[in-house]
């Protein structure tokens, strides 16, 4: 048998799965055993012990200056920008990609406007967002809404660039309208499409988020890591990236399984 056939059974699969990081934690936990072993007043790679207890501080201790619970309310805040910042960008994107892709007119305006867009560095204008929108709330959202909705758009139009033209033609020919043509043809194609492009944007998003709150924030997961940073707080630092790999991980596999429940029919959201 060919090894490119060759498949891993229901053991061995889980096996392979954590084999990267069981090797990741191994090598950690080595580095910081013999640098604690030199130096125990080593901050750099702090022990398992040492992150436990930092996290027990900030999940299930009462911060003494505001009384709240750190890691919870730093998780809500972010969770609520990434969340709306999510919801506007699909919005936004659902519509710019239809107007785009099925009518030409539309295309012809505003694509070669996307496109340009799409090529602006979200974090450079991010001082501008600052200045136009100030430091609250907003500001944030609208980074994440600016960094990751042309990319969707982009996807969905060349999702609908796909669909076949015979398609357009039949529905055309049993009296198909252009609203009808977006309803029964378009929608169920882009759908399930804008499902897996928002997993795509989910790490973009989270980069933006993180920039913003460590920019101008008084709360959530990037302006903690920052704040630690200056007390180089490595025992809080590496539990709140974790932390947020495993909220990434959660949201993206809230998505493909929202994928696959709505579409089954749809192969693109399989994985």
């Amino acid at each position: 048998m060919r090894f490119i056939n060759r498949h891993p059974s229901r053991s061995g699969g889980l096996m392979l799965l954590l084999l990267p990081f069981i090797m990741l934690m191994a090598v950690y936990f080595t580095g910081s055993s013999m640098r604690l072993a030199v130096n125990p007043d080593d901050k750099l790679l702090p022990s398992a012990a040492q992150m436990v207890d930092a996290v027990k501080e900030m999940a299930f201790n009462e911060d003494k200056r505001t009384g709240e619970y750190l890691l919870w309310d730093d998780t809500v805040s972010s969770l609520r920008r990434l969340g709306i910042g999510l919801v506007v960008s699909a919005a936004i994107a659902l519509v710019a990609a239809i107007a785009t892709g099925a009518f030409p007119m539309a295309s012809a305006t505003f694509s070669p406007f996307i496109t340009v867009f799409s090529m602006i560095p979200p974090l450079a204008v991010l001082p501008i967002l600052f200045i136009v929108f100030g430091l609250d709330e907003l500001s944030k959202v609208v980074l994440i809404v600016v960094g990751i909705t042309p990319m969707i758009i982009r996807d969905l139009h060349a999702r609908i660039r796909e669909i076949p033209t015979e398609l357009w033609v039949k529905a055309q020919t049993l009296g198909a309208t252009s609203w009808t043509l977006v309803l029964r043809l378009v929608l169920p194609q882009v759908l399930p499409r804008l499902l897996v492009a928002m997993r795509l944007s989910l790490g973009a998003a989270w980069l933006f988020l993180i920039a913003a709150e460590a920019i101008a924030s008084t709360d959530g997961l990037g302006y903690r890591i920052f704040l630690m940073r200056r007390y180089l707080a490595m025992d809080v630092i590496l539990p709140y990236v974790a932390w947020i790999t495993l909220l990434a991980w959660l949201a993206d596999e809230l998505l493909r399984r929202l994928t696959q429940w709505s579409f089954p029919w749809y192969g693109g959201g399989a994985r």
